[in-house]
């Protein structure tokens, strides 16, 4: 096993950072790994906001749900969607490119590209020995991030990834097993065999929370996802979207 695998295996989301901020060479070496990453067609569709004002950073909390580690960290990254520099190509090139990037296809690929940025840049950071965690709750209102962090149309913040010296890091929580994610040349459809990797994998996240709180908690990943779900949250962001001229195709 090599330095990379141990990396990769050993990522926490770190929520307690060190009042230390990053160097300006680490943040270039971050945001150099995220570019450095596949990107589909070249279209490199996304562009990264890196905060350090404090304020625009509690503001960011609060937005996020008062996530105390989204104001407090080593520096706080911005991953977004961005077809706005293809348009502005378009004028200059003197090509029609607006049907293309107001189709789902290309809204999809901005998606994949500043997700592929964003691990690249998580396992730099890690690689670093930085913590990273990633905060998809400044979604919760992106007019008022929009509004904030001054982004046009056709580019829409995605979410956020905190950085810094980790002050604690807690105990890796248990993924889904191999043979429930892995299929081998087909899509596993056997309903009984899947539902009961489910319930195995509850005794295993069950067991995980009644260490980790001392028997204060011992439920499944399976009832906590059907929580979640019940709950409609973020169901305004179609609009959203569509709002910024993305995906109306």
């Amino acid at each position: 096993m090599n330095e990379v695998i141990t990396t990769l295996l050993n990522h926490r989301s770190i929520r307690l950072f060190k009042d230390e901020q990053l160097s300006e060479e680490q943040i270039k070496t971050i945001v150099a790994c995220a570019q450095a990453t596949s990107t589909s067609s070249f279209i490199q569709a996304y562009s990264i906001i890196g905060i350090k004002d404090k304020e625009k950073k509690r503001k960011l909390a609060e937005i996020a749900g008062n996530q105390e580690y989204v104001a407090e960290n080593g520096h706080l990254f911005i991953f977004c969607a961005d077809l706005r520099r293809h348009e502005l190509i378009g004028e200059m090139e003197g090509k029609d490119v607006q049907a293309s990037i107001e189709s789902t296809e290309k809204f999809m690929v901005t998606l994949i590209d500043a997700a592929l940025a964003a691990q690249n840049a998580a396992i730099a950071a890690e690689s670093m020995g930085l913590g990273i965690c990633y905060i998809g709750g400044i979604r919760n209102n992106l007019e008022a991030v929009k509004e904030l962090l001054k982004t046009p149309d056709r580019v829409i913040p995605l979410f956020g990834m905190t950085v810094g010296y980790p002050v604690k890091i807690n105990d890796q929580k248990p993924r889904l097993p191999f043979e429930h994610v892995y299929h081998e040349e087909e899509y596993e459809q056997d309903k009984e065999l899947y539902l009961r990797q489910i319930q195995d994998y509850n005794q295993v996240i069950s067991q995980y929370y009644d260490q980790r709180t001392n028997g204060k908690r011992k439920d499944t990943w399976s009832a906590q996802m059907a929580n979640m779900l019940e709950k409609q949250t973020r169901m305004y962001m179609k609009e959203y979207v569509q709002k910024n001229k993305m995906d109306l195709r």
